[in-house]
């Protein structure tokens, strides 16, 4: 089998790197640098027309979005146990993909490009200020949730990748988590998890490769 996952640093295609190193699968990662639009390459539109990542190559077949992308990972490595092993977990869990796909992301995009969503003199400020609101919310919920636990689930899962994703990229944005005790013991479990610190090297050397480039 031959996979290759098409990836930017800073992303949400963190969160299937993780996962396929999770699950033990030997795979490509093919970095794509957004500060020079390779997104927008006519290459790349053949691959990804919504011009995103994460985009997944499966033995020549292209699947796009973290919540099939994670589905077929689980469902290619069942013994990864990437999503719970019962259908209802698996529904739980496929809810949760779809919640910081839907829910967490948009809002994250808000604060890091406001003029895509309101370009009128002086909203950015706005903007930002609804956007850290409606995150604040998601995370309040997020923290109730993981109050007393590890992981979302039993064990880990691609649920708590996607959701370390969104962590992250909210504290790069500049958003205090302090308040939501749970949500950053999650963060911090996640960060000794091998498969992160392996994602992590990685994303430092695409990073210094990218600006030796700029």
């Amino acid at each position: 089998m031959e996979l290759a996952l098409y990836y930017a640093p800073n992303t949400c295609a963190l969160a299937p790197y993780v996962t396929l190193t999770e699950a033990g699968a030997d795979f490509e990662a093919r970095p794509l640098d957004f500060r020079r639009r390779q997104n927008f390459s006519p290459e790349y539109l053949k691959i990804n027309p919504k011009h995103k990542v994460p985009a997944l190559v499966i033995d020549g077949k292209i699947l796009t979005e973290n919540v099939a992308i994670h589905q077929w990972v689980h469902r290619a490595f069942p013994d990864a146990k990437i999503l719970p092993a019962d259908p209802w977990g698996q529904l739980q869990a496929i809810s949760l993909h779809a919640w910081c796909a839907s829910g967490i992301h948009p809002y994250l995009s808000r604060i890091n490009n406001p003029s895509k969503v309101c370009d009128a003199p002086g909203a950015s400020d706005s903007v930002v200020k609804f956007a850290t609101d409606a995150l604040f919310e998601n995370f309040r919920i997020a923290d109730d949730m993981l109050a007393g636990r590890e992981y979302f689930f039993d064990h880990f899962t691609a649920p708590d990748a996607h959701f370390f994703w969104c962590c992250r990229r909210a504290t790069q944005l500049g958003v205090d988590l302090s308040d939501f005790a749970n949500v950053g013991l999650h963060f911090k479990r996640m960060l000794e998890r091998p498969s992160v610190k392996k994602l992590l090297a990685f994303e430092n050397e695409v990073k210094e490769r990218f600006a030796k480039t700029a």
